[in-house]
């Protein structure tokens, strides 16, 4: 391999990496161990210009190999020729590219750990895990590694890590972010998404998005009751004092429950058809490769080839009426409030049983935006226990440049200082 610095390089020099060892073990946990040689510096002049950004190992990156948090998988690729879309848009804008970083095993998790590369610390909650499968992306912006950094939302892979880390974050609608160059996990449900740790720099990745935007001024939010309902009682009382906080700052505020039939049968639904299209896309992979898989991610795969063509079938029923609800929910103007997640950040050695009950619980609330490829913006709300909590709306069809204003907006009011 020619490991002469490619064409655009930059020494890594030019950015204040930690140099005392705690410092730099945190910064190092959340990059791959096959990560750039050097960063890429972007065009000269652009909106991004001075800004430095991680990318999620998943984009296409010139001269490396994507490996998807899995080493069988890593060791099967060859270096790619072209640049992801989207990293050529943050190049083209003048952003500047510092590393790749870790992930969950094929981003089938909301965990954050990867057995083979290890966790990458969450350094507003230590000893806690980071969420994934965007771990090492929110762990770098959350550190200060970078200023943005690119993640991929599926069933909640932007919006949980970015609660637990108290980062702002988005799942933009699905379709209006370039995956040309992006590995998928499930291709009915995969979004780009990115973070950043203060809105301004946040609002800039709309630069990102397509151009089917879909313009509105907020002008009705919906308390999502039933979502309210599934908070732990010490993220409950942080949104209780949010909302009080917020309320003056917001427009016409209403309340209503949106799984009429509740969350499990959402949840479920999700599960069913997230796993049959992970299936069908990594099936030869699995059954030819044969990789190790770290624990959970590997009984996961497993379940994954045992849904039926009857299960789908009556998934997408549910998932049909859920997109037909919340479109009706959700015209243009208004927006519908929620808890990111409905607990803190767990203990890093979560596993077992616990760890399986915290996974239904996540999917209770990301699935709301997972089976509808509704937008949602992640906002940091407060903390409880010294321990990030996120603060979430779901906006309309290509309202997410509306829900980057409404997390500026908010700014003022809202951060995790405990």
């Amino acid at each position: 391999m020619d490991d002469s610095p490619r064409a655009g390089a930059i020494s890594i020099s030019t950015f204040d990496v930690p140099n005392d060892g705690d410092a730099m073990a945190l910064y190092r946990s959340a990059f791959v161990p096959h990560d750039l040689r050097q960063p890429l510096r972007g065009a000269d002049h652009g909106p991004l210009a001075g800004l430095t950004i991680a990318v999620k190992d998943m984009y296409d990156i010139v001269g490396e190999r994507t490996g998807g948090g899995n080493p069988t998988w890593l060791a099967m690729q060859k270096p790619a020729t072209r640049h992801a879309g989207v990293v050529q848009r943050l190049l083209d804008a003048g952003g500047t590219i510092i590393g790749k970083t870790v992930c969950d095993e094929l981003f089938f998790s909301v965990m954050g750990v990867n057995a083979h590369y290890g966790m990458p610390v969450n350094p507003r909650a230590p000893g806690r895990i980071p969420g994934g499968s965007s771990s090492g992306s929110a762990s770098a912006t959350a550190s200060g590694a970078c200023d943005l950094a690119l993640g991929s939302d599926t069933g909640g892979s932007v919006r949980i890590p970015a609660s637990f880390c108290g980062l702002y974050g988005l799942r933009p609608t699905w379709g209006r972010f370039d995956d040309s160059g992006m590995m998928l996990l499930a291709p009915s449900f995969d979004v780009g998404g990115w973070f950043a740790a203060s809105p301004g720099v946040f609002h800039k990745g709309g630069l990102w998005l397509d151009d089917k935007t879909v313009p509105a001024t907020i002008d009705h939010v919906v308390q999502l009751d039933d979502c309210f309902a599934e908070a732990q009682p010490d993220v409950a009382a942080v949104m209780r004092e949010a909302v009080t906080r917020l309320a003056p700052h917001l427009p016409r505020m209403s309340h209503a429950r949106v799984a009429p039939d509740g969350l499990d049968q959402w949840r479920e639904v999700f599960r069913v058809l997230e796993f049959a299209e992970i299936w069908q896309l990594y099936r030869r992979f699995v059954e030819e490769q044969k990789p190790v898989f770290g624990p959970g991610v590997g009984e996961r795969m497993a379940e994954t080839a045992r849904i039926t063509p009857a299960e789908v079938d009556a998934a997408n029923v549910i998932r049909d009426a859920a997109r037909a609800r919340l479109t009706a929910m959700t015209p243009p103007g208004t927006v519908l409030m929620l808890p990111t997640a409905p607990c803190i950040a767990p203990p890093a050695d979560l596993a077992g049983d616990a760890a399986n009950a915290f996974r239904a619980s996540i999917m209770r609330m990301t699935s709301i935006s997972g089976l509808t490829g509704l937008p949602q913006v992640t906002i940091p709300i407060g903390t409880a226990s010294g321990c990030p909590i996120g603060l979430s709306f779901i906006g309309w069809a290509g309202g997410d440049e509306a829900l980057l204003d409404l997390a500026v907006q908010l700014a003022p009011h809202c951060g995790i200082t405990a």
